[in-house]
C-alpha cells in the first residue's frame, strides 16, 4: 500500500508595507466603523481588487478608442456589420420609431 502526501498551501501571505498614518486610520475605518470588511486585510483586497478592476477598463477603454482610429479595424468593423445586417434584423427587436 502506497501513502498519499497532502501538500497544504497557504491561501494567505503575510506582507509587510509601509503606509501613511491616514491610510493605516482609514483601511481601519473603514473596517471597523462602516463594516465595509470583516477585517483590515480585506478592506486592503477590497481596494486593491477595485483598482486592478479600473486599471483594466482603462486599458480597454484606450483598447477600443485606438481601434476605432485604425482604418483597418473600421473597415473590417463595417465589412462584420454589413455582412450580418440581414440576421440581426431577424433576431433583434426592432428599433423604437
Amino acid at each position: 500500500m502506497t501513502r498519499a502526501t497532502i501538500q497544504i498551501v497557504a491561501t494567505r501571505v503575510k506582507r509587510t508595507y509601509n503606509l501613511d498614518a491616514r491610510t493605516v486610520h482609514a483601511v481601519r475605518e473603514l473596517s471597523d466603523r462602516y463594516g465595509v470588511a470583516p477585517s483590515q486585510d480585506a478592506v486592503v483586497e477590497l481596494a486593491i481588487d477595485e483598482l486592478r478592476r479600473q486599471v483594466r477598463e482603462r486599458e480597454e477603454s484606450d483598447a477600443w478608442e485606438r481601434a476605432a482610429a485604425d482604418p483597418a479595424f473600421r473597415a473590417e468593423s463595417q465589412a462584420l456589420e454589413e455582412a450580418f445586417r440581414a440576421a440581426d434584423l431577424e433576431t433583434w427587436p426592432p428599433e423604437p420609431a
